[in-house]
């Protein structure tokens, strides 16, 4: 008995002096290069060591034979924008104007919070928009139409984490914006100076809304009404209405970054108008690829409601 409580004793101590050494090993692992200049140490997920400069943020946007910026390629070379993962439209780095998030950050995915509206105060809800909101938070955004593979509307069009081309015909007076996500949709902006289609004459509401382009010098603003409500802005949950008037601002300070910028108009979801803003890089090796988001959806095969039943197939 005796030997067999100290052969375990000893057992347990060679575990416990290998996870000493495997958690001292993963600590210098984390550590900075410190031998780095500072503004080029490695940081993030995949990070590692000295960060090469982006050539492409030091040259000028490329234009088009007409003297307009080009939001696309330039003959002769690939390249796709890499839009980024935007969960919390609501988050601090993405609101224009919300107060700056406390030192040591927050919780929440993006940079953004996931306390529903309170954790908010700076989105300017409506009663009822707020307690969707709560729901959505609560539940974890269950129900995402996004995750039934419904496009995505509005501004989440440039949140969602799959690559996406522009591509400017002026000779057709149009704008086309090809998405490899979101169901794989393209959306048409009309730059001939057209009025907004009456609703009766597109039969109600759509899913991407019609949209009226402009320049203001070298800044593309769209103007785009017509929403129906099958969407969210994002994938935290917060709502908008038929009623949703959205005005966009796409420009490119350089050859490496597609500012966006959206200002989300809803009497019939928010108190006032409130914006959201990012930027979008490009990727000069990409090219858009095959993405068809119905093929083997197992979340929303898998998906129940709040009693426990399934969305799909027969209830339980």
């Amino acid at each position: 008995m005796r030997n067999r409580l100290i052969i375990r004793f000893l057992w347990l101590a060679v575990a416990s002096f290998f996870l000493l050494i495997a958690t001292l090993l993963t600590l210098v692992a984390q550590q900075p290069q410190t031998n780095a200049p500072r503004g080029e140490q490695g940081g993030g997920r995949g990070a590692r060591g000295r960060v090469a400069p982006n050539p492409l943020l030091s040259q000028p946007a490329p234009r088009l034979p007409d003297g307009t910026v080009n939001l696309g390629r330039v003959p002769g070379e690939l390249g796709i924008w890499q839009v980024p993962y935007i969960q919390n439209m609501g988050a601090r780095n993405i609101v224009v104007g919300a107060p700056p998030a406390p030192t040591g950050g927050e919780r929440g995915g993006a940079g953004g919070q996931r306390g529903g509206a309170p954790s908010e105060p700076w989105v300017p809800f409506q009663l009822w928009a707020a307690a969707f909101y709560n729901y959505n938070s609560l539940n974890q955004s269950k129900y995402d139409p996004e995750g039934y593979c419904l496009p995505p509307g509005g501004p989440r069009l440039f949140a969602t984490p799959y690559p996406m081309e522009i591509i400017q015909q002026p000779q057709l007076k149009r704008i086309i914006m090809i998405f490899e996500g979101g169901t794989h949709v393209w959306r048409e902006i009309h730059m001939d100076g057209r009025p907004h289609l009456k609703n009766d004459a597109i039969k109600g509401q759509t899913w991407l809304g019609d949209s009226v382009g402009y320049w203001e010098g070298d800044t593309l603003v769209v103007d785009v009404i017509g929403f129906n409500e099958g969407t969210w802005l994002d994938y935290f949950g917060h709502p908008h209405t038929d009623q949703m008037h959205v005005i966009e601002r796409f420009s490119r300070p350089n050859k490496g970054t597609l500012h966006y910028e959206a200002t989300i108009d809803d009497s019939g979801a928010y108190t006032k108008p409130w914006t959201v803003a990012w930027d979008i890089p490009w990727n000069p090796t990409g090219e858009l690829q095959e993405y068809i988001c119905q093929e083997n959806n197992n979340y929303y095969n898998r998906l129940t409601d709040d009693f426990g039943q399934p969305i799909v197939g027969p209830r339980q």
